[in-house]
């Protein structure tokens, strides 16, 4: 098969990896590597010939494991060299999150880096004591080739076995090492705000000053610090990094959604995959910051990436895929790409503003090996607009008719290819990023989207009663993990926050259970996985990256759930986790910006509003559009099934036949009241 996982006429090999459902695993498995998918046979294998064990580890819309495979393992020297010295192993990292996650942390650890494809030799227990990521084929400009690596290693493991498994040994002993509980006070919260404007690119918006990763849990972060502080700075930031992302070219701005990342600081130059969890992430970013603002710039960016996602992303049967190619047809974002040329022709007397409006250079804006091509970005419609003598509005209306013509043309090419599997945690953010998109916006049509998509997982990736991880092809596969329990439970209670329909809740509390009797650890937070799945080490994680971490995640479904349910228990839990990752927290703040936003709500307590009534009264509807921290709102009809509430919860009812409401806040709950502009007052005036 071809990377984009097309029968070759040509394929003379085929490996173990031909039985599975992975796309990732079937690019490979017409390699002349003879690879073992992860399991008891290949380390058997490895134990039974005394040989290390080759871990390669990625995804399959990743550039740079095509890259490899193409230098690499297609190549029949370094083929001969690995089935003849070692066992290889390859691993979609989407499909085995908990693999990669171990043997990441170990790269981490050992080289001061990571990044994918992830290249690890391991003992054939699994111990690592070498990693690294990309390898050329050859030695290269001081980089060592990987035919140089294996016939070092090869020859290392011959010769002096027992210093390499003494220094694995190391590696898993640090790795075994977990962060020491603890408290942790307010104040760090302020610290970790201190670090992201260190870190801040005043000039583009976002973090860092090479690549630029847009991070969501941070604009989640500075929006709720500046409503809770006042801090104007806060919201300043919000807007430069959301505004120039919008305007960038990581954005796609004729099939909208957003590329994967920026390789420099002006969010210009993107890498051309598209993941469905940063499609949900960044949805809920400008979702909440439409909320805190009010720009329709936010606005019509939601609609625009939830339009994609449901177009593009979606499955007939309600199921979200994982991923879009960076390449097509071998060429890393050949699809987007365009010739002034090809926009003259397609656009006639349109092309000159159209062009300066997307910053469309004659020789192109590309250098490099795309010299000629154009990356679509937005100059400033205002400047443009003022240019050409018009409205905003015309420019607008101009723009959106070129945009059509533009992208009926650009499916007539060849697209990238599409990573079909359905994993369960990236599709719980997409069902809470759906439903927060109805609650803000009123878009029916992602509240619909959303229902079908928590119907497919049901109906799909909850067998026998335990939920399952990944789907494709009419399998499920792969016990749940934390990320998927937590992000599935967040994406109920997003549910419930639009349609205060309570069947949400009592699926979030089941799942919830699930994690206290299957992952929590006896000193607070929650493992990764039920059990050690075989891996040489049980993680319990805390730290945030592309996506929050699931303990920081379910964090917040505690909060909310106790809050929504007046559950001291599952309040108590949210503190756990706070307190078992307090030396992890105290190191490094800004890795943990999305459990910080909730900080004040674990160790201090948050408001509650339960209202019961027989419909959803009017102000509900505006409350729930608004961006209110540690703040739940419960809707209790007195003839619904309560029966999975506590008494006290169960028990309350209307005051004299009209709509009540029941308000508390950290120190006391108020009496009961049936006057909506007096909750009003209170909720909005603190």
């Amino acid at each position: 098969m071809n990377l984009r996982g097309e029968p070759m006429k040509d394929d003379k090999f085929t490996n173990r990896l031909i039985h599975e459902k992975s796309p990732y695993l079937l690019q490979h498995a017409h390699n002349p590597v003879n690879w073992y998918p992860w399991g008891e046979e290949a380390f058997e294998t490895a134990r039974k010939h005394n040989k290390p064990v080759f871990l390669s580890i990625g995804y399959s819309t990743c550039h740079w494991c095509h890259v490899m495979a193409r230098e690499s393992f297609e190549d029949p020297e370094i083929a001969d060299m690995l089935n003849e010295k070692f066992v290889a192993v390859k691993v979609d990292r989407e499909e085995r999150p908990d693999i990669d996650a171990v043997y990441m942390e170990a790269c981490q650890m050992m080289t001061g880096t990571g990044g994918w494809p992830l290249t690890v030799i391991t003992t054939p227990e699994g111990e690592p004591f070498f990693a690294g990521t990309y390898f050329p084929a050859e030695d290269r400009a001081g980089m060592p080739g990987l035919k140089t690596i294996l016939e070092r290693v090869a020859l290392l493991w011959e010769r002096d076995p027992g210093t390499v498994i003494e220094t694995a040994g190391d590696v898993v002993r640090a790795l075994k090492k977990q962060s020491r509980p603890g408290d942790v006070g307010l104040e760090i919260v302020e610290r970790a705000f201190e670090a992201l404007k260190r870190g801040f690119d005043r000039t583009h918006g976002g973090f860092g000053s090479d690549q630029k990763f847009p991070v969501p849990q941070h604009i989640h972060f500075l929006l709720r610090h500046h409503i809770k502080r006042k801090d104007e700075v806060a919201l300043e930031m919000v807007n430069l990094t959301l505004e120039r992302m919008r305007y960038g070219g990581i954005y796609d701005h004729l099939g909208y959604g957003f590329h994967r990342y920026a390789v420099e600081p002006s969010w210009t130059i993107p890498h051309f995959e598209k993941m469905l969890y940063d499609q949900a992430l960044i949805l809920t970013a400008y979702l909440d910051a439409f909320s805190v603002t009010g720009r329709e710039l936010y606005r019509d960016t939601s609609l625009e990436i939830t339009e994609y996602v449901l177009r593009d992303m979606q499955s007939p049967a309600g199921g979200f895929y994982s991923a879009e190619d960076a390449e097509s047809e071998g060429v890393e974002g050949k699809y987007y790409l365009w010739r002034a040329s090809e926009i003259r022709e397609l656009l006639g007397d349109e092309a000159p503003l159209v062009m300066s409006y997307f910053n469309v250079l004659e020789d192109g804006n590309c250098a490099g090996e795309l010299r000629g091509e154009n990356i679509l970005h937005v100059r400033s419609p205002e400047k443009v607009a003022e240019e050409y003598g018009i409205t905003t509005d015309e420019l607008r209306e101009r723009i959106d008719n070129a945009r059509r013509v533009l992208l009926e043309r650009r499916l007539e090419r060849t697209p990238p290819s599409r990573d079909d599997k359905v994993l369960t945690d990236w599709n719980g953010l997409m069902i809470g990023a759906l439903a927060r998109c109805h609650r803000i916006t009123g878009s029916p049509e992602a509240l619909k989207s959303s229902r079908k998509c928590l119907g497919f997982i049901r109906n799909n990736l909850w067998v026998d009663g335990r939920l399952m991880h990944r789907y494709r092809e009419g399998e499920a596969a792969i016990g749940g993990s934390l990320d998927d329990h937590a992000f599935l439970i967040w994406g109920l209670l997003e549910m419930y926050d639009a349609t205060f329909k309570e069947k949400y809740l009592k699926m979030a509390l089941e799942l919830s259970e699930v994690l206290k009797e299957n992952f929590m650890a006896p000193d607070g937070g929650f493992y990764f996985t039920n059990d050690s799945c075989g891996l040489i080490v049980r993680r319990k994680d805390s730290l945030e990256g592309a996506i929050p971490s699931g303990n920081s995640v379910h964090m917040l479904n505690l909060l909310r759930l106790g809050s929504i349910l007046e559950d001291d228990e599952l309040t108590g839990m949210a503190r756990g986790i706070v307190s078992a990752f307090a030396s992890r927290i105290k190191s490094a703040p800004s890795a943990h910006t999305f459990l910080l936003s909730h900080l004040e709500w674990a160790l201090k307590g948050g408001r509650s509003l339960t209202v019961i009534c027989p419909h959803t009264p009017g102000i509900l509807e505006g409350l729930r559009r608004e961006l209110i921290p540690d703040f739940t709102i419960t809707l209790k009809d007195e003839a619904s099934d309560w029966s999975f509430a506590p008494g006290h919860l169960r028990s309350k009812g209307m005051v004299n036949g009209k709509c009540t409401y029941y308000l508390c806040d950290p120190e006391k709950c108020y009496p009961p009241s049936t006057d909506d502009n007096e909750i009003l007052e209170y909720i909005r005036g603190v």
